[in-house]
């Protein structure tokens, strides 16, 4: 498949499932989370999002050591809220590839409280040459960790 065509063309994952993931994140609220109706603020799952994606894509990134002169930003994240979440307790995320771009990866994510959907949500992330600030592809050996990543998902 060429590199200019996104890789992983099966349907998608149930993001609302916990089976549909296989790394996680633990996330602990915070009483500060809470908005002045008493539930977990809009922005608070934002954070939580946040969290696993950067523990996702870190650790992709590590397992190769990261790319020399290579490193990623946010370029979209969508939430759907589906449930109010509340203080106190933790937030389990689950984490995942969902499609391998040319510059960029998109990820899902399904947050879990007490083994409820709470939201999922979705992200793009693209590679940047930090010096430059000019986007870049990604790396042969990287996308060969994301392709493995992303068929074992």
């Amino acid at each position: 498949m060429s590199k200019d065509k996104s890789q992983g063309a099966q349907a998608a994952p149930d993001l609302t499932q916990a089976g549909a993931f296989k790394r996680w994140t633990r996330v602990t609220l915070r009483f500060s989370d809470q908005d002045s109706l008493g539930h977990i603020n809009n922005v608070a799952y934002a954070a939580y999002v946040e969290q696993a994606r950067v523990a996702l894509i870190d650790s992709l990134m590590r397992s190769r050591g990261k790319e020399a002169g290579i490193d990623y930003i946010l370029a979209n994240v969508v939430i759907d809220y589906r449930h109010e979440m509340h203080f106190p307790g933790a937030v389990d995320v689950g984490a995942r590839l969902l499609k391998i771009g040319t510059k960029s990866i998109t990820s899902g994510y399904g947050l879990f409280k007490d083994g409820v959907n709470m939201a999922t949500a979705t992200s793009v992330n693209v590679f940047f040459d930090p010096r430059t600030k000019k986007t870049v592809p990604i790396p042969e050996a990287l996308r060969e960790i994301l392709e493995r990543e992303l068929k074992n998902a």
